[in-house]
């Protein structure tokens, strides 16, 4: 690495969607079931986020007021600026959701062209809109002009190695109005197999003439995070498992481009801690009863991240009222770690992603 990397890139013009100016250049990724407000909110405290984005919400549940749908788009004022992400294939429900958003005050609107699950591709939506090249440009081309922010795309590469088309795509999205695109640096058919292929993100960062293009998939560390930059000229990354990791990567990504040197991440009790309060901010959400069955998946990383000896994790779990919630917490507390230090920093989590093939996910 050159020792003037990161300077070089903090001189550089800020991020920025459209007229939405970003205070960094690094994007919590969404993460269904994962970037709710919440979670949002705790890694905005830790600091070094440019923009959040929700969890993928489908558009026809949005028009059609389903209650779970607007649970998943909630925010607040500490909450800014903030994306939602789309997903459908109708090009008129999807221009109407861009309308309704609008008026709701969103800062962005990501358009989901990424998930490889087989119920959101197999309506038509996600990663399947990079198979059918005309209707999803007319459906592109709709919804930015029904917008009044900023309407980014969210992509793999392609469908799978023999049709690579996000080049293309980010190519006519720029000329569409698309002010900004994130690519996976995988194709829908790979799911998480295998590693980035940071040299296809370079082709979409060639394709496109004044739009940023936002790296993803892979970054967990400072030299991942380089890597990233130096190989693919990307101007921004997005990071979603690593931040379930470390939601200090942020703040350390912001302080290393400033500085050239990063703050640790957090010690076993500041997670303790950070978890606790994201507890909180669910339990004003839905209520006490129903953020402790609501937690659990989220609390499941926090103690493995933590390094939780499995029985103080089975019992965190098995909890069901705000007594038994504190009694494992005072047992977690008590036994700390049961490897790496207590004080410094805990060994990097490996995140497992969903595995076998993807047309079963």
């Amino acid at each position: 690495m050159q020792p003037d990397f990161w300077q070089q890139l903090a001189k550089s013009p800020p991020l920025a969607y459209g007229r939405l100016t970003l205070a960094s250049r690094y994007v919590l990724s969404p993460l269904a079931g994962f970037t709710n407000l919440p979670f949002r909110r705790i890694v905005r405290e830790l600091g070094g986020v440019g923009l959040a984005t929700t969890d993928l919400v489908s558009a026809r549940g949005l028009l059609d007021g389903s209650a779970k749908s607007f649970q998943l788009i909630e925010t607040c004022p500490e909450d800014r600026p903030f994306a939602v992400q789309i997903f459908g294939g109708d090009p008129v429900i999807m221009s109407d959701c861009a309308r309704l958003l609008c008026e709701r005050g969103v800062d962005s609107i990501d358009i989901n062209m990424g998930c490889p699950v087989a119920r959101i591709t197999g309506g038509g939506a996600g990663a399947s809109l990079m198979c059918q090249a005309d209707a999803t440009l007319r459906m592109v081309r709709g919804v930015v002009e029904a917008s009044r922010v900023p309407v980014t795309v969210k992509m793999r590469l392609g469908w799978d190695s023999t049709q690579l088309t996000a080049p293309g795509f980010a190519r006519e999205f720029e000329q569409a109005g698309v002010a900004a695109v994130t690519i996976h640096g995988r194709t829908r058919e790979q799911g998480f197999r295998g590693v980035v292929d940071r040299t296809g993100i370079r082709q979409v960062v060639e394709a496109v003439d004044r739009i940023p293009i936002i790296g993803n998939g892979d970054v967990r560390t400072m030299a991942d995070a380089r890597r990233m930059f130096q190989e693919t000229g990307c101007q921004g990354i997005a990071i979603g498992r690593g931040a379930l990791a470390n939601p200090w990567i942020f703040r350390q990504l912001v302080e290393w481009e400033q500085t050239g040197e990063v703050s640790p991440a957090g010690s076993f009790d500041d997670r303790l801690n950070l978890m606790l309060r994201q507890f909180g901010y669910l339990a004003e959400l839905r209520g006490e009863d129903r953020a402790i069955s609501m937690f659990r998946k989220m609390a499941h990383w926090y103690l493995k991240a933590m390094f939780v000896s499995a029985p103080l994790r089975n019992q965190f779990q098995s909890a069901a009222t705000r007594e038994e919630v504190e009694e494992a917490l005072a047992a977690i507390r008590e036994h700390g770690p049961s490897r790496g230090s207590r004080s410094g920093e805990l060994p990097q989590l490996h995140i497992p992603v969903p595995s076998g093939p993807v047309e079963r996910w």
